[in-house]
């Protein structure tokens, strides 16, 4: 599943981090619909504002085919987490008796509520820095939760490794950061009484990949790359059942854990995402790039709009490992003296040492 999202760039690189061929060749940026009402945060909840790519076709009002038009060119336009329905009759979109967060991809051409947009062409992708998910933690009721993002490569444009070594370099930090691109449908709700279009969406999942299993049993659907996102979005020349074949689990994927700060949807700091280690629960001093991207985020807060605010170099992109997933210990069989000896002397010699997570 996916419930937590973080999205906190500023507008203007998040824009550029959506750049685009159009059908023509023509390199694009996406144009912006309401973007007063985009509001960065590392923590996003259900009910929430989040930014979605689509096809400008959908604010276009347009009564003929589409030939005159090009259903390849991209609005970014922030929409409320949790699809609300069409055809929902009560003048609260809080009233809605049942949870549209997700969709998942096994159900979506059974239940109204999903397949009726789907059919209109109301495709969307969610986009993010990344997604949080909960492992439940062996004998307790506690869960430890993991930031989830597409791995980060340096490119050509990179420059040298140094290059954000000074304080006024660390403001490059998310410059060319690859945004998670999630599979996403969204509908279009009018007050029964008048009022505003709400648009609203959700985020289809699937079964984890094998790298995520033991995390959680269900991920969002990722769409991993350009011909992926383009597929999925221009709703007039890939049909329905053509774009389906796109939503599939991918292993193109990594993550690490962090603090339970991120619990709580109210806390919205850089500590929601940086790395802990579940040995010892604390942050990680961690070198290079990594660890400017860890003093960045201790300085830097999300803000409305800001021309100003932090991006990132390529060559400075944080490289996060899947190593802090800590895999379930095989259980001490009952009644072995031995090993529970072994057991509780290697305790003694590295205490403290905290529970590790594990995956039911």
């Amino acid at each position: 599943m996916c419930g937590r999202t973080s999205c906190h760039l500023p507008r203007d690189v998040l824009t550029r981090a959506c750049a685009y061929q159009d059908r023509r060749g023509q390199q694009r940026l996406p144009e912006w619909r309401d973007p007063d009402k985009y509001c960065p945060s590392y923590n996003k909840s259900p009910q929430s504002n989040s930014p979605v790519l689509l096809s400008r076709l959908h604010f276009e009002k347009i009564f003929s085919p589409w030939q005159d038009a090009d259903s390849s060119e991209r609005i970014i336009a922030p929409m409320r987490w949790g699809l609300v329905p069409s055809w929902f009759k009560e003048s609260d979109p809080s009233k809605l008796q049942f949870n549209t967060t997700n969709c998942r991809s096994d159900t979506v051409m059974e239940k109204r509520s999903f397949k009726v947009p789907l059919g209109k062409g109301r495709r969307c992708v969610v986009l993010a820095d990344g997604f949080y998910e909960w492992q439940r933690c062996q004998g307790t009721n506690q869960r430890q939760p993991y930031f989830i993002y597409f791995p980060q490569i340096k490119t050509e444009k990179s420059g040298s490794i140094g290059a954000a070594d000074s304080p006024e370099n660390w403001e490059k930090v998310w410059d060319n950061w690859r945004l998670l691109t999630m599979a996403g449908i969204f509908d279009c709700w009018e007050p029964p009484e008048g009022g505003d279009v709400l648009y609203s969406y959700t985020i289809i999942t699937v079964d984890s990949c094998k790298g995520l299993s033991d995390i959680h049993h269900r991920m969002p659907a990722i769409l991993d790359g350009e011909e992926a996102v383009s597929k999925w979005l221009d709703f007039g020349e890939v049909s329905t059942q053509e774009a389906l074949k796109l939503i599939h689990p991918t292993e193109n994927i990594t993550f690490h854990a962090v603090s339970s700060v991120v619990n709580n949807s109210r806390n919205n700091t850089p500590e929601c995402l940086a790395p802990v280690d579940l040995v010892v629960k604390k942050e990680l001093r961690a070198s290079g790039s990594s660890q400017r991207m860890l003093q960045w985020l201790a300085t830097k807060s999300p803000k409305k709009e800001d021309s100003k605010t932090p991006q990132k170099e390529e060559s400075d992109v944080p490289q996060w490992s899947s190593q802090f997933l800590q895999k379930s210990p095989l259980p001490t069989k009952r009644g072995t003296a031995g090993l529970l000896e072994q057991w509780l002397k290697r305790e003694k010699e590295e205490e403290p040492v905290a529970k590790r997570p594990y995956s039911q």
